[in-house]
């Protein structure tokens, strides 16, 4: 249940972030303190919640050198205050969201912290516009 002061995540973009990661093997939806968390195992994959000052964030786990090259684009990434390995990225309806991207931040973060056997069993995201490309942010290039 969320704190009064906090707003909730709109249905639809949790019905869009489980729809990708509902997918996944053993990875599953549950209420968080607040807001939505999405774990596989005991390890959280990505949380998703409105702040004590009205913004949607969602957080979710990174290469340690994705962490700081997400942390220096900025808005709409962010470094969390805690775990070396957390990327944060504020939700704006109005300003978009790009839910193919973070689709693909999702399923790398769901890699991260899946058992090995796990993560071996999840697609790898495709995209027309590059290949993988590791150490890039969410893992893409030209």
């Amino acid at each position: 249940m969320a704190l009064a002061d906090r707003p909730l995540v709109p249905e639809e973009w949790v019905l869009r972030i489980d729809a990708v990661l509902g997918a996944l093997p053993r990875c599953a939806q549950e209420a968080a303190w607040t807001g939505t968390r999405w774990r596989v195992g005991g390890a959280t994959v990505a949380h998703v919640f409105g702040g004590e000052d009205q913004v949607f964030r969602i957080t979710f786990r990174g290469e340690p050198d994705e962490v700081a090259a997400f942390e220096h684009m900025g808005h709409p990434y962010f470094r969390s205050g805690w775990g070396g390995n957390v990327i944060g990225m504020v939700l704006d309806d109005e300003a978009g969201i790009d839910w193919d991207e973070l689709s693909e931040l999702l399923t790398d973060s769901y890699c991260l912290q899946a058992p090995t056997h796990l993560a071996a069993q999840a697609s790898a995201p495709s995209t027309e516009q590059g290949t993988r490309v590791a150490g890039s942010p969410a893992g893409w290039g030209p």
